[in-house]
């Protein structure tokens, strides 16, 4: 299967979607063409909001309104689905993680390709640094749970996955996907998104990739780092490439220039 084509990252908004359960059914994968790039949505809105008396603008990314895609600082669309974990079929419910965990949820285009192994077994061998910062992990494709296990029960030497530390959820209906925007309708298959969802439910941070470029979880795992310094320190900032015992930032005209090295 050949896979050439450019990247495209999308910011979306959209609606909370109502626990679709997800049916099962095992479907063989043939052939499939892929896209150069794709295109979901609307642009982000911005709003300025300035005064007479104000020395400088606010710029702030509102949410937008019903039907729109989801869009960072919306709740994530809750769902139900399938998915295989340690070699078992369970049910998963993103709202049974409010409250208690951050969850980290990937979206993948198809079982036994080429590119998402490598990062669906990257994601597994470090669960562990997740999971130390109270963190899940939910992996989704289109494919079903049968085709989830076969997967898992081939080892990695084989083109398999071998046994994962986080579940692979199965969107046989295509709805989960198409709730966060990354579906391809014409293709059936979605792309590879990822979204950091908060203990109360909001996307804090997505990124869409197109099908041939493999997400880094180096990154994600520095930007999850970043959201939970941020939220627990709400008046301090955090500059570019910032990591865990490095300086972050006040978020007025001084306090930013007290970060040595930075300038504005």
């Amino acid at each position: 299967m050949a896979c050439a084509f450019s990247a495209s990252t999308v910011s979306s908004a959209a609606a909370p979607l109502a626990s679709p359960k997800v049916s099962v059914s095992a479907a063989p994968q043939t052939s499939l063409s892929f896209p150069r790039a794709f295109s979901a949505g609307k642009s982000v809105r911005l709003a300025a909001a300035s005064s007479r008396s104000a020395r400088t603008s606010s710029f702030v990314a509102r949410a937008g309104g019903e039907g729109d895609l989801p869009l960072v600082g919306n709740k994530a669309p809750d769902f139900e689905a399938e998915a295989v974990f340690d070699q078992e079929f369970i049910k998963v419910k993103l709202s049974e993680y409010i409250g208690k965990k951050y969850v980290i949820l990937f979206f993948y285009p198809l079982d036994f390709t080429f590119v998402c192994p490598t990062e669906i077994t990257a994601f597994s061998d470090r669960y562990g640094d997740f999971e130390k910062i109270n963190t899940e992990i939910l992996g989704v494709s289109i494919d079903s749970v049968f085709s989830h296990l076969a997967w898992v029960q081939t080892d990695r030497k084989s083109g398999g996955l071998g046994d994962l530390k986080y579940p692979l959820i199965s969107d046989v209906t295509k709805s989960v996907s198409k709730s966060f925007g990354v579906l391809i309708p014409d293709q059936g298959i979605a792309l590879r998104g990822l979204f950091i969802i908060d203990k109360e439910g909001v996307i804090q941070h997505s990124t869409i990739n197109n099908l041939a470029i493999g997400r880094s979880v180096d990154e994600t795992l520095r930007t999850l780092q970043a959201l939970q310094y941020v939220q627990e320190n709400p008046d301090e900032v955090c500059p570019a490439g910032w990591k865990p015992g490095e300086k972050s930032m006040k978020p007025d005209p001084k306090g930013s220039k007290e970060l040595e090295g930075f300038q504005i």
